[in-house]
């Protein structure tokens, strides 16, 4: 009954971790370019979704709608003032820029908000559901649940509707979409402002598991996610769902039956385990470059 629990808890915290490498596989996929100011955009939105719950008393629905509607603007500018004009660059020119990007906005809620640690409200239902001898708490199985709806309606976008066709066809080939008369930088810009509209999701998510708020909140949390979208194979939006759920359920499961400080290595190992059986990674498909 304990292993069930730590697995229930795993997969709530590996929800958070897939709803985040999500953006993270979207852009990847579409604008070949790893974005790692992703975490940065998570804890922007968990500033603003902070400020909504505590200064104005919203509910938790509207703040993360505020949150959601800020980070989205937040994605779509910082990919039309910092990435747009880098499209025919280095990918180490685009790399070097996203860290800046990150540095800037981390530095920046650090002047707007100072550096302390502000403690998140707890706006999400207390409790728990018991089965039994088995009890699991209502913010777990809410985070599994969002997590399994974005899932649902990402993937029914992508393949249902034109734009989302549009978006596949240039991960396919952007050279070709665009002979084909599609907008490749609104492309870009719509998987921008989707990845982005996630992470203020998965802000709220996470903060209020852990309850704190802070300049740097993003970088571990968007890091074990990019690593999870790494794990399922990058580009994959299946992917990086797995990966999510995997990494979450090892780093639950690590802490609970080997070490609370050895977790996060534990965590980083099995990757490189995996990379080295199947460097595509788990769901990821090898690509053959002509030359």
């Amino acid at each position: 009954m304990e292993f069930i629990s730590y697995l229930v808890n795993g997969l709530g915290l590996g929800s958070v971790y897939a709803i985040i490498a999500l953006g993270y596989t979207m852009v990847y996929g579409i604008a070949k370019m790893l974005n790692f100011a992703h975490g940065d955009v998570i804890m922007v939105g968990a500033y603003i979704s902070f400020f909504a719950l505590m200064n104005f008393g919203l509910p938790i629905i509207p703040a993360t709608l505020v949150a959601i509607v800020c980070c989205t603007l937040l994605g779509v500018t910082i990919e039309k003032l910092a990435y747009k004009p880098l499209r025919q660059a280095s990918s180490l020119a685009v790399l070097i820029t996203a860290i800046g990007v990150s540095y800037f906005l981390q530095n920046g809620a650090q002047l707007l908000w100072s550096s302390a640690t502000k403690v998140y409200p707890s706006a999400m239902p207390a409790g728990s559901l018991r089965i039994g001898e088995f009890s699991i708490s209502w913010l777990t199985l809410i985070t599994i649940a969002v997590c399994l709806l974005i899932m649902a309606a990402l993937t029914t976008f992508i393949n249902k509707t034109k734009t989302g066709r549009a978006m596949r066809a240039c991960s396919e080939d952007k050279g070709a979409a665009i002979l084909m008369g599609i907008n490749v930088n609104f492309i870009i810009s719509v998987t921008f402002a989707i990845g982005s509209g996630l992470a203020a999701i998965a802000s709220v998510l996470l903060c209020s598991t852990y309850p704190s708020v802070f300049p740097t909140l993003g970088a571990m949390p968007g890091i074990k996610a990019f690593t999870a979208a790494v794990f399922g194979g990058i580009g994959s939006i299946p992917g990086a769902f797995l990966g999510g759920l995997l990494l979450g359920i090892i780093e639950i499961l690590a802490k609970a039956y080997i070490s609370t400080q050895l977790s996060d290595a534990i965590v980083f190992a099995v990757l490189i385990v995996v990379l080295l059986i199947k460097p595509t990674g788990l769901l990821g498909k090898k690509l053959s470059v002509k030359v």
